[in-house]
């Protein structure tokens, strides 16, 4: 079993409060060429040797677990930071909070950082709750006093009932990072960083901590640096993102232009792993290595033994169609050609709103699923379409197949990203990305006022009746 320590070849540069060159001067985090480098030694013993005869041999090898990083984060941002395991990314939070020292290269924060890195680290367990909101307050500076002001408002975040008067060794996990995330936003942070703390909580608890992430920064500026893999959390609480790959920066910038390509990076990931497996998993040793290089595309991507060729939004009848009311008939027609003898695939779509959130997704081999159901319960699916998944395709064969639905969503601009997949099992748990295509298509949706009104991102088609009392 392998074990680790720090090592410090040389000192870096780092400053924990930087004063700004200039008063107007926005930048809270400037990161310049960091590195972390970590002495990996394949037993304890071999520690001890290095340290006694290290002038005659080597017992570790050198491991990077970042390599020349540059960020410049402002103030008010909110970061946010993906990428698979062992990318580097707790790393690079603790080098920010200042837990750990760079290896090379300099940092410099201009604000106080509150860090939330790991559940309840902070906390003392033989003290209460209580006891440690106190504790944690004096740490940051805070006289009794003003953190009695603030007990009521961390207590009614954390939620945590009776347990706020028992020892933090008590709690379960979510608890303690109910009590660790309304201890970080109740004492004024200026730059708050958390590493994926965020995903212990219940979902209620999840809503109010995006929701107060968002007031953070919108209403007292403060700067938000956060790790998480839920992709539609980066999407819609970061203004920017980065995408952390073995150590090094592979993606920064929009936040789905950044999500998209991490989508791309697990999918490059996949296709390695499944080359590995290929004795294992006959039917992909013979891959057809002629299927067309149309990757040059950013917004798509995938093994192109199928391509989507088009997506189009048609009426009732079949026009085409950039605008629907909600409640009117909607089509969705996806073209595309299989290059290689291929069956057991799913062609799929998925509607996003403007902001980037999923709204819906639904394919073919939902459909069929259904169909299975059906058919096992000893239903009659004498009515229902053959099931796609089973269908047999020969190289050069066209597909083409339509989506059909109610517009049942609110006002807005969607966009229709469409998949084809070699679906290895019948239930999503074994993918093959053959096409990938964002921004496939758009269109609005428009709500009439004065005859069918209703508020939200999808139409439930809700009634009400009443009962006398």
């Amino acid at each position: 079993m392998s074990s680790e320590t720090l090592i410090a070849p040389k000192p870096a540069t780092v400053i924990e409060k930087a004063v700004p060159t200039t008063p107007s001067s926005d930048i809270v985090i400037d990161i310049r060429d960091i590195s972390k480098c970590y002495r990996v030694f394949a037993k304890p013993s071999d520690r001890l040797k290095q340290t006694l005869l290290g002038w005659k041999k080597q017992y570790h090898r050198d491991f990077w677990a970042l390599r020349d990083i540059n960020l410049q984060v402002r103030r008010g941002e909110a970061i946010g930071v993906i990428g698979r395991n062992g990318s580097g990314k707790s790393t690079l939070m603790q080098i920010i909070a200042g837990v750990l020292t760079p290896t090379e290269g300099e940092i410099r924060v201009d604000g106080r950082v509150d860090a939330l890195l790991e559940l309840g680290s902070a906390f003392n367990p033989e003290f209460t709750g209580r006891e440690n909101v106190f504790l944690y307050g004096a740490i940051l500076g805070l006289n009794r006093k003003q953190v009695e002001n603030l007990f009521d408002d961390i207590a009614s975040f954390a939620d945590i009932g009776d347990f706020m008067d028992q020892p933090v060794k008590t709690y379960s996990s979510g608890m303690k990072v109910r009590l660790a995330f309304s201890v970080q936003v109740q004492l004024n942070p200026e730059i708050l960083v958390i590493d994926e703390a965020l995903a212990v909580g219940d979902n209620l608890f999840q809503k109010r901590c995006h929701q107060r992430l968002r007031q953070l920064r919108e209403d007292n500026g403060v700067t938000l640096v956060f790790v998480s893999h839920q992709q539609e959390v980066i999407r819609t609480l970061t203004t920017r993102a980065i995408l952390l790959h073995e150590g090094a920066i592979r993606a920064v910038g929009a936040p789905g232009e950044v999500v998209l390509e991490y989508r791309r990076l697990l999918h490059e990931e996949e296709k390695r792993w499944s080359r590995a497996h290929v004795k294992r998993l006959e039917r992909q040793v013979t891959r057809a290595r002629t299927a067309p290089t149309i990757n040059a595309d950013p917004t798509s991507f995938g093994d192109y033994d199928a391509v989507i060729r088009s997506v189009e939004m048609l009426d009732e009848v079949g026009e085409h169609a950039g605008q629907y009311r909600a409640g009117e008939p909607m089509r969705i027609r996806v073209t595309g050609t299989v290059h290689k003898p291929l069956s057991r695939l799913n062609v799929a779509v998925r509607i996003r709103n403007k902001e980037g959130v999923k709204i819906y997704s639904w394919g073919t081999l939902n459909q069929d699923i259904d169909t299975w159901a059906a058919a096992d319960a000893g239903g009659d699916v004498a009515d229902r379409p053959e099931p796609f998944w089973e269908r047999e395709f020969q190289a050069g064969e066209p597909f083409e197949l339509e989506f059909a639905c109610d517009c049942r969503l609110g006002a807005g601009f969607y966009e229709v990203q469409a998949v084809v997949a070699e679906e290895l099992d019948q239930y999503y748990e074994n993918e093959r990305v053959l096409h990938w295509q964002d921004e496939a298509a758009f269109f609005n949706v428009r709500v009439t006022k004065d005859e069918h009104f209703f508020g939200g991102v999808c139409d439930l088609d809700m009634t009400a009746r009443y009962h006398d009392a």
